[in-house]
């Protein structure tokens, strides 16, 4: 499926007349939507392809709505009198096992405002990490975020 749309994406840079980054990404974009209906309608074979690219487009989108979240709880934090910063550090048990699945987890937690990662636990289980914002010390429900939300997505895109 892969190739298909690889060569979807070569015809849609012919069809345009200009082979550029730009021209091939979109017909690669447009390749893939066009398999992906194809594939929902029955009229190409369903392969894994479809599915994990869907959610790599659907983590990438989590993540960006995270981020914008993530800065306007930091803008809004530093442009009041008041501030709202209640930080601590919170160990997360971990579901993930390779050291890409850990690395790439602590990495988006890091890229989000307010929070770092700072290291993993000798056995790989937990997984601590620096928040600004532990709303009134409930330390689960930032534990229950981040494992809901990012390690949950992440781990269904990688496997």
């Amino acid at each position: 499926m892969f190739a298909w749309n690889v060569v979807l994406a070569l015809a849609w840079a012919a069809l345009h007349g200009e082979f550029s980054l730009l021209s091939l990404s979109v017909g690669f974009v447009i390749g893939y939507g066009l398999l992906a209906l194809l594939a929902k309608g029955g009229l190409v074979e369903q392969t894994p392809y479809t599915a994990r690219v869907g959610r790599a487009l659907g983590f990438i989108f989590y993540f960006l709505w995270e981020l914008v979240l993530a800065n306007i709880r930091i803008a809004y934090d530093v442009l009041t009198p008041k501030h709202h910063m209640q930080p601590g550090i919170v160990a997360i048990p971990l579901d993930a096992k390779t050291d890409a699945e850990i690395t790439l987890l602590a990495n988006f937690i890091t890229l989000t405002p307010g929070t770092l990662s700072l290291d993993v636990s000798e056995d790989r289980r937990l997984l601590y990490i620096h928040a600004m914002y532990i709303q009134n010390g409930d330390a689960d429900a930032l534990r229950a975020d981040i494992k809901n939300g990012f390690e949950r997505r992440l781990l269904e895109t990688l496997r």
